[in-house]
Order: structure tokens, then sequence, then C-alpha cells
């Protein structure tokens, strides 16, 4: 069972819908072979321990099922699960009052750990350690440390920028796992999988496009996916067609590289405005009036894998085959 601290997690539709397409053990998770075996190999030791598991640090670019993990692992260890995002935890006393409310073996899982403030990070350091609390009392010489035990306990911590942790959060983590970007067949049998769940019946070429279409990311597979599958529903039609993937992904704006309209927007104002670069990030985020942090952590890792963005010294540049698919 999960408990779910953060409002963000409250839509149940949307929860409904995520859930019914989330893996529900290690043989349904597809891709990241070397990280499901380390994990499996560690839920399997704290159960003949009949302990907590240790703690896991799991970075990478967002979407590619670090929350699906967690689930899969607080149900394989038959515990609770406890979830809740980094930015969500404004005070140590809100921390503080999730760990003295976890039973023994749950797990709490921190999704945007990195963006934690330091002083309520500061709080983990003994409870990950020694499952302890340590709280200071009063100001100046009237001050005094209060230790309160907690009840020992697995923290999952995911991340997409693991170089903003501090170090001393980073350490105690025994186990940093690094999710990479899926190979298209790899997203093909998850969309397989997905397509029996929402009982409709994909061509394979249809599944073969979306795959290719998906960024190798599971979640952009899967909201491709229920896309199409509204196609097939207007036309009252259990089989998804090529045809069908085709009108859902111009309607989405994603062309068949996989590159939807800010990916494309990117490329085009480097090319446009700077001459295909180099270009600072400062300088392309106020020609964008786009985040800094959205343009590193959801569309450069993609652009950079695929080689359409090169990172520089100086600055962003786009790549020859940027040039060729923007001129098509």
């Amino acid at each position: 069972m999960s408990r779910l601290f953060d409002a963000d997690f409250e839509d149940d539709n949307e929860v409904k819908k995520e859930i019914l397409l989330r893996p529900e053990n290690f043989k349904e998770y597809i891709g990241q072979k070397r990280i499901v075996q380390n994990i499996d190999v560690m839920v399997t030791s704290a159960k003949m321990r009949n302990q907590s598991m240790d703690h896991v640090l799991l970075s990478g670019p967002p979407g590619l099922g670090k929350t699906s993990l967690a689930m899969i692992i607080s149900k394989a260890l038959e515990s609770e699960l406890h979830v809740i995002s980094g930015p969500a935890i404004e005070k140590k006393g809100d921390l503080a009052a999730i760990l003295t409310n976890l039973g023994p073996r749950d797990v709490l899982f921190i999704d945007e750990i990195h963006r934690m403030h330091v002083s309520v990070e500061e709080i983990l350091y003994s409870a990950m350690e020694d499952y302890r609390l340590d709280i200071v009392i009063g100001d100046g010489a009237a001050a005094r440390t209060m230790q309160i035990d907690i009840a020992p306990f697995t923290l999952i911590g995911a991340t997409t920028r693991s170089g903003l942790l501090s170090n001393p959060l980073r350490d105690r983590f025994m186990a940093h796992l690094h999710f990479d970007f899926y190979q298209s067949d790899e997203l093909a049998q998850i969309i397989t999988n997905n397509a029996k769940k929402l009982k409709i019946t994909v061509e394979e070429h249809a599944t073969l496009k979306m795959a290719k279409c998906a960024r190798g990311t599971p979640r952009i597979a899967n909201r491709i996916l229920r896309r199409v599958r509204d196609f097939a529903v207007v036309r009252e039609s259990d089989l998804v067609t090529e045809e069908d993937v085709s009108k859902s992904l111009e309607m989405m704006e994603i062309d068949p590289n996989g590159l939807d309209r800010m990916d494309r927007k990117i490329l085009e104002v480097i090319r446009d405005y700077y001459s295909g670069g180099p270009v600072g990030i400062e300088a392309l985020c106020a020609t964008l009036s786009e985040d800094r942090t959205t343009i590193e952590d959801v569309y450069e890792p993609y652009l950079l894998k695929e080689g359409f963005l090169i990172r520089t010294p100086r600055g962003r540049e786009i790549s020859e085959k940027a040039r060729e698919i923007l001129n098509a």
C-alpha cells in the first residue's frame, strides 16, 4: 500500500492511469537490466536478513521509471511506500514528522531530492545512518539536542541532477544507480504490454513508430499510446493503426525523429539567432523565455544523446545532423 504525502500526486484520475501502466514486479519491468539486477539482490538480501534494505539513489532524466521501480521495491519488500517530492519539504519539522511516522522497514521515496533545502537535508544524515533524529531545541547558550529514535527504513532518492546533491547526503546512499535512455525495442515491448492493459491491439508497424518517436522515454511512449488509443476509440475500433499513430504525433507536434515543438524551437533559435552557436545557456534561456532547469533537465539530454546539440566550453552549438533535419 502506498501513502502519498505530496499534493502533486493526488489527482485521482491521473494517478489511476499512471498506476495502470506501471510494471507490477521486476519481471514485468522492461529495460535497465543492470539496475534491476542490483535492486533484486538488495531486496532479496534484506528479506533474508529481516532488515530494512540499504538506501538507494536513482539518477537520470525524467520519465525513465524511477518512481515505478520504487513502487516495485516497496511491493517486493512487503512494506508501505511513502512518497514525497523534495520541494514540498519546506521545513525541518515537515521531514521530521514524516520520518517519525514511518513503520519498521517502510520505504520513503523522495523525488527531486536534489531540490531539498540544505538545512532540511541535514535531518536525514543521522536518520539514514543511525535511525535517529537529532533535533536542536532553543537558541544560544540554552540550546540543547534532543534525540528521537525512528524505525529502520529505506530511503530511495530520485534525482535528475545528482551533481547538485551535497557530498554528505550522497555518501550516505549505499547504492548509486543511473538510468539510461531506452532502446526502441525495449519501448516497443513496453507499448505492447501496456496496450494489453488498455485492452487495445496495436499493429506492429504502429508500435515501432511510437517507439521510435518516444525519445527513449517510457513516460512519453505511454503518453503517445494513450493518445492513439483515443483515436481508436473515436473510430470505434479496438485496433490501433499506423495512421492513428501518425495523426496522434501530428497533433502532439512530434516529428519522426521524436522532436517536439520545443526541441525544434531550441535548435531553430540557435540556428537563426546565433548562427548555429556557440551560445551561452543564459542567453539561450532568455531568448526562449524558458527556465534554465527545464532546458537542461527536460530537453537537452535527448538532444545531446541523439547528436542534435553539442555542448562546448563556449556554449551550445547545433550539429550538422540538426541542420539537415531543420532544412528538410
